[in-house]
C-alpha cells in the first residue's frame, strides 16, 4: 500500500517485529441493523482507478478503555488513528459475503481531539483477477451507540488523489504497478491531527450499510471476517549487487544509509533480498524536482537474449524483466512512497534520473506481509538437507498464504483448488491454525455455479472452471474432516459435495466411465495432462480415477456424518467404476493402467491414482511402483503431482526410500531458488514460487516421522515411520488437542522409540509389519 508523507518513524514502529494490529474478529450483534452508510468522493462514479483519502475528527472527554468499530471498503482500505496505521483490509470475498474487520481503536485514541483517517483505493478495470468489486466505497459502523460517533456519513470528508495512475505492464492477474506524480499528490501528512482539511469536500452517501440477510437486495452483504490481521514485519533489503552511475555507501541498503544522486545523472542499482519475499516497499527521498524514479521487482533474472533462467544467484549476463512502479519527484524534503499492495521479489532494480535538482534516497526498505502462521511443527535431525528443504518449503507456503491461499504471489494470487489441497495439508501438519483452510473451503463452496461444479479458483471476478478441481475439493473436505475435529463444519458442506458429484454423474456413461468431461480438465503440467487427454470414446483413465476417489471419500463422509442413502449410492458407483477402469485401462503385458482404452500412452499419474484408490492389490503394488520409478517412457509427474506419486509409492511399501525421491527439490536448491518453482522445467518455468511443490513439509512428518490421522477428527493416530538411513530423529506434529511427539534413536542394535499422544486419543504404532497399541500420553518401545 502507499502512504504519502507519513512520518517514517511512525511507520517503522508500527511494523517492527512483535507489533500487530489491535484487530479482532468480534462480530456486531447480528440482530442489530447497521445505521452507517457506504460513502465515497462526491460526484465520483466509483468505477475507475483511483486512490481516495477519508478523514473525520472526533473529540473524547477521556481516553476510552475500548472503542470497537467495524470497517470495510471496496476494493481496499488502510485505516489510521492519529497518524498510526491500525488496520488494513477487507479480506477478499464476494458481494454475497463481503468481509468487514473489527478493530479496537482505544489504544490509539486520546482525550481531546482525534483524527480517524482512511486510504481507500480501487484498481477498477486494472484490479487483480481475484478482486470482486461493485464500486469505490468505504464504511465504518460503531459497535455501540458510543462508538457510532465514527459511523460513516456526510460528516466525513473525502478527496481523490490526483497523482496516481496505474501501470498495467505485461500480463499479471495480480495488482498492477503504480505511477505516482508527487507534484499532484496530496501534500502533507493527511493522517495527522494537525493537517488542515478545511478545503476537502464532504463525502457523499452511496447507500446504507447492510448485514447479510437483512435486506432483500444489496450490493455488499456484510459478514465478519474470520481471519486474523496479517503479519507486517520490518525487513531490510540485504545486498547491493551492482551500481551504475555512482559509488554507493557500502552499508546501503542493508542499513539506513542515505545516498545522493547529483543533478542531471542517471543511476541504476540492482538490489538483492537474497531470498524471495512479499513486502510493501517504502522509498523515502528528498529533493529531485521532476526526477524520474523506477522501482522494478523480479523473482529472478533472465539470461540475455532468451526467456530462460539459469542459477538464480547469478547476475552476470542477465536481463532484468519485472513489474514496475514509477515516481516523479516534486523537489521537497520528506517525500515518501509505499506501494498500495505488497510486491513479490528477490531482486529490485532502482533507477533514478535527476533533472536540475539532486535527489537524496533517505531510505529504502520492505515490510514483509503474510498470513500470521506460526510454525509449531518440529523436525529434529542432524541432516542439514532436510532442514533446508523444510525451510524453503515453509517460506514457499508462507508467501502463498495471505487472506487466501494463492497459487503464486508474483503473477496471479489466485486460490486454485488443486494447489490449495496441498497447501491446507501443509497448514495442518505445520501449524495449529486452520482458519485459512476453513476460509478456503467456504469460498470454494460459495464458488459453485448452477450446474453444481465449483470454479477452479475463488474469489475471482471471472469464471474459470477446471472441472477436475471440483473433485479435489471433495478430497479437501475429507482432509479437513480427518485432521481437524469439526464434523459439523464439513457436514454443512455435504450439500455442495453432492452437487459436484451430480454434475459429474451427468457425464458418466452406462458403465460409469466419464465421457467428454466439460470445461478445462487440467491434471498436471506434464505431457498432454495440462489440456485434454481422452481416447476415441471420449474417456480417459485419469478422470475416471479422480471421480472414483471422490466417490470413495464422499461415501465415507456420508456414512458417518451425512445421509446413508448417499453413502450407498456412492459406494455402488465406486464399485461399478472400479470394474470399468480395470476392464478398459489395465494392460496385462505392461502390468500398468493405460491413459486411454487404446493403450497407446501411460503415465505415472494414472498408476499413482490406481494405487491410491485401491485398484491394485497389496501383492501387486511393489512391482507397479518399481515400474513407475524406472520406466522413463511414462509421462512423468512434475513437482506438483509428485505429491500423489510419492503417496502411491509409500502405500506400495517403499516409504523408506522417500529421501531418494527428492531430486527435483535438490535441483531447485542447486539452481539457487529460495522457494519451489511452479513445475520441473526450471530454466523455462514461469513462477519461482508455487506452494503446491512444498509437499515435503507434509511428508517429512507424515511419512518419515510417520504420524497420520487414523479416524475423523484425528481422534485416533497412526504412527508408521519410514526412516530410511536416519538413526536419530524426532519431532512434534500439531494436533487439535495439542501435539504428537515422536523420537527414534538407534542404540547399537536396538531402537529406542518414544511416542506421546494427546489426551483423549489413542492409536497404533506400526514397525516392520508389526502393530502395537498406543495410549494417550507416553509410550515407550525398545525394539
Amino acid at each position: 500500500m502507499k502512504y504519502l508523507y507519513i512520518a517514517t518513524l511512525a511507520f517503522f514502529s508500527l511494523f517492527s517485529p512483535g507489533n500487530t494490529f489491535s484487530q479482532s474478529v468480534a462480530a456486531l450483534d447480528a440482530s442489530r441493523p447497521w445505521n452507517s452508510s457506504w460513502i465515497a468522493a462526491p460526484f465520483d462514479p466509483g468505477v475507475e482507478y483511483g486512490v481516495y483519502y477519508f478523514r473525520k475528527s472526533i473529540d473524547l472527554a477521556a481516553k476510552p478503555a475500548t472503542f470497537l468499530i467495524h470497517v470495510s471498503a471496496d476494493n481496499r482500505y488502510k485505516l489510521y488513528v492519529n497518524g498510526t496505521l491500525v488496520s488494513l483490509g477487507p479480506a477478499r470475498g464476494d458481494t454475497y459475503f463481503w468481509n468487514y474487520e473489527t478493530v479496537d481503536l482505544a489504544p490509539y485514541l486520546t482525550a481531546g481531539k482525534n483524527i480517524v483517517a482512511a486510504l481507500v483505493y480501487n484498481e477498477a478495470q486494472f484490479r487483480p483477477e481475484a478482486q470482486i468489486s461493485v464500486r469505490t466505497a468505504f464504511i465504518i459502523q460503531g459497535n455501540s451507540p458510543t462508538e457510532e460517533i465514527l459511523n460513516t456519513n456526510n460528516t466525513w470528508k473525502c478527496i481523490r488523489d490526483a497523482g496516481h495512475q496505474p501501470i498495467p505492464g505485461f500480463f499479471f492477474a495480480a495488482s498492477k504497478g503504480e505511477m505516482v506524480d508527487m507534484n499532484l499528490t496530496i501534500k502533507g501528512d493527511w493522517t495527522a491531527i494537525s493537517y488542515d482539511d478545511s478545503a476537502w469536500p464532504m463525502a457523499a452517501k452511496i447507500m446504507d450499510g447492510t448485514l447479510k440477510g437483512m435486506s432483500w437486495g444489496i450490493d455488499w452483504a456484510l459478514v465478519p471476517s474470520t481471519l486474523p490481521p496479517r503479519e507486517m514485519t520490518y525487513q531490510r533489503i540485504l545486498k547491493l549487487r551492482s551500481a551504475v552511475g555512482m559509488n554507493v555507501p557500502p552499508a546501503f541498503p542493508a542499513e539506513k544509509a542515505p545516498i545522493t544522486i547529483p543533478a542531471n545523472t542517471t543511476v541504476t542499482l540492482l538490489l538483492d533480498q537474497t531470498f524471495e519475499t512479499n513486502a510493501y516497499i517504502t522509498l523515502n527521498f528528498s529533493g529531485g524536482k521532476d526526477a524520474g524514479i523506477s522501482l522494478g521487482y523480479a523473482e529472478t533474472l533472465y539470461d540475455k537474449g532468451t526467456n530462460h533462467k539459469s542459477n538464480r544467484n547469478d547476475i552476470e549476463g542477465k536481463n532484468f524483466v519485472g513489474r514496475i512502479d514509477s515516481l516523479i519527484g516534486n523537489g521537497t524534503d520528506g517525500q515518501s512512497f509505499t506501494t498500495l499492495n505488497f510486491r513479490t521479489y528477490r531482486y529490485i532494480k532502482l533507477i533514478v534520473h535527476t533533472q536540475n535538482d539532486p535527489l537524496t534516497v533517505n531510505d529504502l526498505y520492505g515490510t514483509f506481509t503474510a498470513y500470521p502462521f506460526k510454525r509449531t511443527a518440529v523436525f529434529n535431525s542432524d541432516n542439514a538437507e532436510i532442514k533446508q528443504i523444510l525451510d524453503i518449503g515453509w517460506r514457499t507456503a508462507r508467501l502463498n498464504s495471505w487472506e487466501t491461499y494463492t497459487d503464486c504471489p508474483y503473477y496471479e494470487q489466485l486460490q486454485y483448488i488443486g494447489d490449495t489441497r496441498i497447501q491446507a495439508l501443509i497448514s495442518y501438519y505445520n501449524t495449529n491454525d486452520d482458519r485459512l483452510a476453513r476460509n478456503a473451503l467456504n469460498l470454494m463452496d460459495h464458488s459453485r455455479i448452477a450446474e453444481g461444479v465449483t470454479r477452479s479458483c475463488y474469489p475471482t471476478k471471472g469464471t474459470q472452471i477446471i472441472s477436475t478441481f471440483s473433485l479435489w475439493y471433495i478430497c479437501m473436505l475429507h482432509d479437513y474432516w480427518m485432521y481437524r475435529n469439526d464434523s459439523k463444519f464439513i457436514k454443512d458442506k455435504l450439500v455442495g459435495e453432492r452437487a459436484v458429484l451430480d454434475f459429474f454423474s451427468k457425464y458418466q456413461q452406462a458403465d460409469g466411465s466419464l465421457k467428454d468431461t466439460p470445461y478445462w480438465t487440467f491434471v498436471d503440467w506434464a505431457g498432454n495432462l495440462g489440456g485434454q487427454v481422452k481416447g476415441s470414446d471420449g474417456s480417459a483413465a485419469i478422470y475416471d480415477l479422480q471421480l472414483l476417489w471422490a466417490y470413495q471419500w464422499a461415501a465415507e463422509m456420508e456414512a458417518k456424518i451425512g445421509l446413508q442413502d448417499y453413502a450407498a449410492i456412492y459406494n455402488q458407483r465406486a464399485v461399478q467404476l472400479k470394474a470399468t477402469i480395470q476392464r478398459k485401462y489395465w494392460d496385462p503385458v505392461k502390468k500398468l493402467y493405460a491413459d486411454t482404452k487404446e493403450k497407446n500412452g501411460y503415465s505415472q499419474h494414472v498408476n499413482s491414482l490406481a494405487i491410491l484408490t485401491g485398484m491394485v492389490s497389496d501383492a501387486d503394488m511393489p512391482a507397479m511402483a518399481n515400474i513407475m520409478l524406472t520406466d522413463k517412457s511414462l509421462t512423468q509427474c512434475t513437482v506438483y503431482f509428485k505429491y500423489y506419486l510419492n503417496q502411491a509409492l509409500i502405500k506400495a511399501g517403499l516409504g523408506n526410500d522417500y529421501m531418494n525421491w527428492l531430486d527435483i527439490w535438490r535441483e531447485n536448491i542447486a539452481m539457487g531458488l529460495t522457494t519451489w518453482a511452479e513445475d520441473s522445467s526450471l530454466q523455462t518455468v514461469r513462477s519461482d514460487c508455487h506452494a503446491w511443490g512444498a509437499s515435503p513439509n507434509i511428508e517429512f512428518f507424515r511419512t518419515v516421522l510417520g504420524v497420520d490421522s487414523y479416524a475423523p477428527g484425528f481422534r485416533k493416530i497412526k504412527v508408521e515411520p519410514h526412516l530410511g538411513t536416519l538413526t536419530n530423529v524426532s519431532g512434534d506434529i500439531p494436533h487439535p488437542d495439542g501435539k504428537v511427539a515422536v523420537s527414534y534413536l538407534l542404540e547399537k542394535t536396538k531402537w529406542r522409540i518414544k511416542i506421546n499422544l494427546p489426551a483423549s486419543t489413542s492409536g497404533i504404532f506400526i514397525w516392520k509389519t508389526k502393530t502395537y497399541l498406543l495410549k494417550a500420553g507416553d509410550n515407550l518401545f525398545i525394539i
